[in-house]
């Protein structure tokens, strides 16, 4: 039996949600750009469970911009899709299975433009969200008028002129535009590349004046892991344990945040749904949700990366099943990297709730992260992420970070490197080569050529043009990095972290 809305009667596992036939009457109110996971397992998880609690009441209509796959499989099912939300919550393992109704149709951009452009005329399409994969958020040269145009920024606009025309311009049928691409300032960038192929296109000044006082491009932050489709086995097994198949099923964590950033109260009321979970935040800034999840999410893995790869754990949740690896990411995460963003804005306890989340999200029994993943462009990530907890961390105290300055040492090692016959380069450990995905691998490689451990610490703290500024002088922070350096060198990881483990108890 194939998941539709015919078959949906016949579903009886007990531990299935199933949506109610109301469902599918409610009108449409959302135009979606993207057909992803990352949609499907966010925007449309909240919209889906709004609905669920009578809230929203509203459902998403997909366009579809890319050329590869087809829409047929939405067709088939009737754009129903199970969510398998897996995880762990507060200690406790999470596992639901949603059947998620909230697509009420998906239309292909290249075959049925006028069909997008139809939605133009519905007042009750409000909201807008994207989340391209073809050319995403960036300007190229673009007609509008074309059957669609070429980029996302000139769809979007076709589809807004349509809006303008059809309703004369009214303040009352602006539109809440939320990109959830993966950049900073999201909204401000598209809102920025809109006005200027509006200009480009010649639309006119009452046009652009619509554009800039009636519609909202609200900044977003989205954060949940969507890993997307399940293995072969946990796909059976999960059908199996229903009783239905369904070729559009998807999983993802249980954890879930999406950060809307907006301070008007007509925002707040057209984004109803995210009275039905505490994981929609609109506030009139997000940055605090971005520094959390940049530092304690991202930070804490690039810390980490080099010392579990080097002591031969391949995963994320393979490092918090070893007893020492888990209590350095736990100890590094409570005791150096929350209290450096503990500030003003973000509270000591918001912190240590995230961080905690945190640690639940890397025990995750469903979801493998690798490590040699997290290690892609190492040193750009060691960069951006984490030299400025270092830097700021001397402005509370006194001492060097003993966490921070391990896993430093542990990315120096890491980064030891040689050429390879394809312009590659390679490092060693364990008894096996890995490969080094980091556009400065040849920085490295020649770093520890011909320079002999504790030198390499040296010049490479030393780098002013590298780092942005001068890591030699940070009172004590070289001879720590020399000492854990010597330590990962002559006695492993294993013992490395032992010894610093002693100095911290977790709170």
């Amino acid at each position: 039996m194939n998941l539709s809305r015919q078959t949906i009667k016949n579903i009886s596992s007990p531990d299935t949600q199933v949506p109610s036939p109301a469902i599918f009457s409610l009108p449409e109110k959302v135009l979606q750009f993207g057909t992803g996971v990352l949609l499907r397992g966010l925007p449309d998880y909240f919209i889906d469970k709004a609905n669920r609690k009578g809230i929203f009441n509203g459902r998403v209509v997909v366009v579809k911009s890319t050329s590869h796959g087809g829409t047929d499989a939405f067709g088939k099912q009737d754009g129903l899709y199970t969510l398998c939300v897996r995880g762990i919550e507060e200690g406790h393992p999470v596992d639901e299975t949603i059947i998620n109704a909230s697509i009420s149709r998906v239309v292909e951009a290249n075959g049925d433009w006028d069909s997008v452009l139809a939605c133009a005329n519905d007042p009750l399409i409000q909201i807008i969200i994207s989340n391209t994969t073809e050319v995403g958020i960036t300007l190229v040269e673009d007609d509008i008028h074309l059957s669609p145009p070429l980029s996302f920024p000139g769809k979007l606009l076709s589809f807004l002129y349509e809006r303008f025309k059809v309703f004369g311009g009214t303040m009352e049928s602006g539109m809440v535009i939320i990109p959830t691409e993966l950049i900073t300032d999201n909204g401000n960038q598209l809102r920025s590349i809109v006005l200027e192929l509006a200009a480009m296109n010649k639309l006119g000044n009452n046009f652009i004046e619509w554009l800039k006082k009636a519609n909202h491009f609200c900044n977003s932050l989205v954060d949940r892991i969507v890993p997307g489709k399940l293995t072969e086995q946990d796909k059976y097994n999960t059908e199996k344990r229903t009783g239905y198949t369904d070729d559009l099923m998807i999983m993802a964590e249980s954890f879930r945040l999406w950060a809307i950033e907006s301070a008007d109260p007509r925002v707040k009321q057209v984004l109803s749904f995210s009275e039905a979970d505490e994981g929609v935040v609109i506030a009139p800034d997000i940055e605090k949700f971005r520094e959390l999840k940049l530092r304690l999410l991202n930070g804490t893995h690039t810390f980490s990366c080099g010392l579990a790869y080097l002591a031969g754990l391949t995963t994320v949740r393979e490092a918090m099943g070893n007893q020492h690896m888990s209590s350095y990411i736990q100890n590094l995460a409570l005791h150096e990297i929350v209290p450096v963003i503990s500030n003003g804005v973000i509270h000591p306890d918001e912190a240590t709730a995230f961080a905690l989340k945190v640690f639940d999200r890397f025990r995750n029994p469903f979801i493998d992260h690798p490590w040699m993943n997290i290690s892609v462009q190492y040193s750009l990530k060691m960069k951006m992420r984490n030299i400025p907890l270092l830097v700021n961390y001397y402005t509370k105290a006194n001492h060097p970070p003993e966490h921070m300055a391990l896993g430093f040492a542990a990315f120096l090692l890491f980064m030891k490197c040689s050429p390879g016959p394809k312009g590659n380069y390679t490092g060693y450990a364990n008894g096996t080569s890995y490969l080094i995905q980091d556009e400065y691998a040849h920085y490295f490689a020649n770093k520890w050529h011909d320079q002999d451990p504790e030198r390499v610490v040296e010049t490479v703290l030393a780098d002013t043009h590298f780092w942005g500024t001068d890591l030699s002088r940070l009172p004590g922070f070289i001879d720590v990095v020399k000492l854990h350096l010597k330590s990962l060198i002559k006695n492993g990881v294993m013992t490395s972290l032992r010894r610093v483990e002693l100095n911290k108890t977790i709170v």
